[in-house]
């Protein structure tokens, strides 16, 4: 890999993703993308680093906040998604004035949907955190917290559905440009109006939730700029600004599919913590050590992965079809040499990482034998999000939940539960079910990549 393409793919130029050499393609795609993922894990390990310093109970608002502000993260993923598909689709056809269109069509439904959640949220924001198990204290002084989240959820709404749009027009470093500034007025502006400065005390929990919303509001106007500028291909004017119901019912369809793979996974990760804590605080402390730990290199593949669904999506506009097949092909060998690079590290260097982040031994214990277990699934964990991005950017997002319900909820959690409880392996048997169920969604997600009827999805 050359500077030149690095500087291109960081600093961003209009390529058209339907001619371009297909490995030069997909690092330019990649590169912003795995950045734009590593972003956005930031937020929330910057946010509980200054929220901890407040007290258990201002973790705990967040903490429970967090698990109800998901809808809107499942919401905005199924509507960016869909945002790929549309965008991308439009570009591979040319037809830049109708992906404008649609990505007016995109900000309506976003908008729309985020107020709604939005003034729900204000009004019912004490009844959300009862229903979640919140302590008094915890309900006392977190509620003006929770209020502020929801009602700014439009910031993190539009965010992710922009942004999807970005990458479907092969934008992928304006993406990773708003997670930049995000972060960065975040970063600045967290323990400046949670602490203060000067004879200013902050406004202490509820400065968390003004610094977030304000951050991600900021990466919004940047990304707002670029659409209504009009010196990109993908561009907003004057013209684009009207309704249409026939385009926001098609992205209503393909965000539903979405929507559903990540409430889907969702679920079933707290089905499996759920199990793990029956084995005790130990045991469970050693499964988010092992989560945590790799979940820092699934991000960068899931952001390889998603140059897949950006050339899927754009060259099936242009009619070339053995192309978009070939394009995810090659994704899938790059991110496979990542896992399996991967792999090697964890297998060695697996007690040492788990060392990292604890030095109670049984917790380093389970937590290395966490890594040893699931990474030995990582092959197949690299081709399964390769063929479910492919599925997304052809607009097929229903075929992927379907794997999901089928592979997560009919396979992973009741063989958890087995290997775990009948069998006696406890968390061992977790460890081994994750590995396996991922593993199987592989080869199930390759059998229907196969058959091809994600090339005949109109979008």
């Amino acid at each position: 890999m050359n500077f030149q393409l690095i500087k291109d793919a960081i600093l961003g130029k209009e390529q058209d993703f339907t001619v371009l050499p297909l490995k030069t393609a997909i690092m330019v795609l990649a590169i912003p993308m795995i950045l734009e993922m590593m972003m956005e894990s930031l937020f929330a390990v910057v946010d509980i680093f200054f929220v901890a310093k407040l007290g258990e109970s201002a973790i705990a608002t967040v903490g429970l906040t967090e698990s109800v502000i998901v809808l809107v993260y499942a919401v905005g993923f199924g509507i960016s998604m869909a945002a790929t598909a549309l965008i991308s689709r439009r570009f591979g056809e040319k037809e830049y004035e109708k992906a404008g269109d649609a990505a007016f069509q995109l900000l309506v439904v976003g908008v729309m949907i985020s107020l709604i959640l939005g003034i729900l949220g204000w009004i019912f924001a004490k009844e959300v955190l009862m229903l979640m198990g919140a302590e008094e204290e915890v309900i006392r002084t977190g509620a003006n917290y929770a209020r502020i989240i929801f009602i700014g959820n439009s910031a993190i709404m539009l965010l992710f559905l922009i942004n999807g749009a970005f990458r479907g027009a092969g934008q992928a470093h304006h993406a990773m440009r708003s997670l930049w500034i995000a972060n960065g007025f975040n970063i600045i502006l967290d323990p400046l109006f949670i602490f203060g400065i000067g004879s200013w005390d902050g406004l202490g929990l509820e400065g968390a939730a003004i610094a977030t919303t304000m951050g991600r509001s900021f990466g919004v106007l940047y990304q707002l700029y670029h659409l209504f500028n009009g010196k990109h291909r993908l561009h907003i004017l004057s013209r684009n600004i009207k309704i249409k119901w026939k385009t926001i019912r098609k992205i209503l369809d393909i965000a539903a599919g979405g929507m559903g793979q990540f409430l889907i996974d969702s679920v079933s990760w707290l089905a499996l913590t759920r199990m793990n804590a029956e084995f005790g605080s130990t045991a469970l402390a050693g499964y988010t050590i092992a989560m945590r730990v790799l979940i820092f290199t699934i991000l960068p593949a899931w952001g390889l992965s998603g140059a897949a669904a950006t050339l899927v999506g754009q060259n099936l506009g242009a009619k070339e079809i053995g192309r978009a097949e070939q394009a995810v092909w090659l994704t899938t060998r790059y991110c496979v040499i990542f896992m399996a690079s991967v792999t090697g590290i964890y297998l060695i260097f697996s007690k040492e990482l788990a060392g990292l982040f604890t030095d109670i031994p049984e917790v380093q214990s389970i937590a290395a034998q966490g890594l040893w277990v699931i990474v030995l699934g990582y092959v197949f964990f690299a081709v399964g999000m390769v063929l479910t991005q492919a599925f997304n950017g052809a607009g097929d997002t229903k075929t992927p939940a379907y794997i999901n319900i089928g592979v997560l909820w009919f396979l992973e959690i009741p063989l958890a539960w087995f290997l775990a409880f009948p069998m006696g392996l406890e968390y061992l048997g977790i460890f081994i079910a994750i590995a396996f169920a991922h593993s199987f969604h592989a080869v199930v997600s390759w059998f229907l990549f196969k058959k091809g009827n994600w090339k005949k999805v109109a979008v």
